[in-house]
């Protein structure tokens, strides 16, 4: 009778501690740039930043998801 070991697959979870460092960073970057849009309203560039705060918000919470799966794909998955 042989008995399969499982183990961490390493180089996926590289992969998924760098998603997480990518998450990291688009998390403080979206609110700082929403801040600074919110706090100069009459400013030329006041639509623009506000879209490109918005679309990091969102592209954090995906990238969190996404590494949170490959974490747990490199432990559990066979």
């Amino acid at each position: 009778m042989q008995t399969e070991t499982k183990r961490t697959n390493k180089e996926v979870l590289a992969k998924g501690i760098k998603t997480m460092g990518l998450t990291l960073v688009l998390m403080f970057l979206g609110p700082i740039l929403f801040y600074i849009g919110l706090s100069n309203p009459d400013k030329p560039l006041y639509i623009p930043i506000l879209l490109v705060a918005g679309i990091l918000c969102f592209l954090s919470i995906y990238f969190a998801f996404k590494g949170l799966k490959t974490i747990m794909d490199s432990m559990f998955k066979k």
